[in-house]
């Protein structure tokens, strides 16, 4: 062994103690113990488990692959994003909003407020890090987490505690299309649409009708393209607000005395009344009310921003499902064929976990996500963790963060007297 170094931080609550060991003076890979948890991942989630560990006076390192925090909000939205749900029920724990922001904050709000967050917090999460391989060693009795910077050069990460942040937004989904490479027009996922800008005066296809879709052909609308938008499976449209609420706020408060089916039904009807019969305009309702449908599958209604009057008006086309792709034009399962300079796809995005978590008790290798439903998801076996997963949003995310802290706590406390014997093991265990 060439060198090693140990590396501690000014506090214990301030940064991880680190010892550091190169392999030898030409090899590109170092190994570092953490005795605090490794996170993945420098989104919403991240923040929130490293700002809650903070609070309790556990130190945490976030690894991050892209070169900023919140990197699918500040790279992969589309401009006039902005927070679907009312401020109240998108913060953070421990910190709010600034009370001059809207109800429902514009995306470069929301990534200021994070920025703030992560400074309030003193989180300084390694960029440009793209976690490749994860595992539980049971003969050390630790994690190893592998990442690759932008030079190749590669890190292990050994550690107590590894929290998953990846989140369920962590890779877009793009569906096979028969055709596909024939079509010779625009086509691309709304990780790469910023505004309808582009797109003035030319017929473009959304695909997908959930609330990233529909507020992309608002804003195709607004800027005199021609939209038209696939809807492949059935969706519930509420209005955002009713009965001088917001829709979300309301059905939370209603659901602390009533029973959700009930619920359901009264938005159901408010509903109709707001916005008429959606399966009119090419919008079949599924037959689960929106909360229960919702608690069930995860499927979230969409909460209409104007999109709904541009599709009664005819501004914005509804068609079914796509058949294949043509030269510019798509041949729709109906039948019917129509010409389009560029497709959309709102078809949103998947957990990328199985791609480099070896761990197949905890997350399901099908689709990425914990195999325990909400609200037990968030705990595996040998310290691992997961926050972000749970289908509910921010709100999901910081009860999430604020149980992992809590638990990671009083490990922490109970196992104190052993960091310095871990971090010793740990460096003669390093490859």
């Amino acid at each position: 062994m060439d060198c090693s170094r140990e590396i501690q931080g000014k506090q214990a609550h301030d940064d991880p103690i680190l010892i550091e060991k190169m392999m030898n003076t030409t090899s590109s890979w170092r190994c570092i113990c953490v005795p605090g948890p490794v996170i993945v991942g420098a989104g919403p989630s991240g923040l929130a488990t490293a700002a809650c560990l903070k609070e309790r006076g556990v130190p945490s390192v976030v690894l991050e692959r892209s070169k900023c925090i919140a990197s699918l909000w500040q790279l992969k939205t589309y401009d006039r994003l902005r927070l679907h749900l009312p401020k109240q029920f998108c913060q953070l724990p421990l910190m709010g909003f600034p009370t001059g922001f809207p109800t429902y904050p514009t995306k470069q709000q929301f990534v200021d407020y994070l920025e703030d967050y992560a400074r309030k917090f003193d989180i300084e999460p390694r960029f440009n890090e793209t976690v490749s391989g994860a595992e539980y060693d049971t003969t050390l009795g630790f994690w190893r987490v592998r990442s690759v910077g932008v030079k190749g050069k590669g890190t292990e990460y050994v550690c107590r505690w590894l929290v998953v942040a990846t989140g369920e937004n962590a890779e877009a989904v793009v569906p096979e299309m028969e055709g596909k490479g024939e079509f010779g027009g625009d086509l691309r996922h709304t990780s790469l649409y910023k505004s309808g800008e582009e797109f003035r005066g030319k017929r473009v296809l959304v695909v997908g009708c959930g609330n990233s879709g529909m507020e992309v052909c608002l804003d195709l609308c607004n800027h005199n393209a021609r939209p038209s938008l696939v809807v492949r499976d059935t969706v519930h449209v509420l209005p955002r607000e009713m009965l001088g609420r917001s829709t979300f706020g309301l059905s939370m408060w209603l659901l602390k005395w009533l029973p959700i089916r009930f619920v359901d039904r009264l938005l159901l009807i408010v509903s109709w009344l707001m916005l008429g019969d959606t399966a009119r305009f090419g919008l079949e309702r599924p037959r689960l009310g929106p909360l229960e449908l919702k608690n069930l599958s995860g499927k979230t209604p969409v909460l209409d921003a104007g999109t709904l009057a541009n599709i009664k008006s005819g501004d914005i086309k509804v068609c079914p499902s796509i058949k294949r792709l043509k030269r510019f034009a798509v041949e729709f399962v109906d039948g019917k064929t129509e010409n389009f300079d560029a497709i959309i796809l709102a078809t949103g995005y998947k957990s990328n976990v199985p791609s480099w978590l070896k761990e197949r008790e905890m997350f399901s290798e099908k689709d990425g996500y914990p195999k325990r439903p909400f609200p037990d998801g968030w705990k595996g076996g040998n310290g691992l963790y997961a926050v972000g997963f749970t289908k509910r949003g921010l709100l999901g995310t910081s009860m999430d963060a604020k149980r992992i802290a809590e638990d990671i706590e009083r490990c922490w406390k109970h196992e104190a007297k052993h960091h310095l014997a871990f971090s010793r093991s740990a460096l003669l265990q390093c490859p």
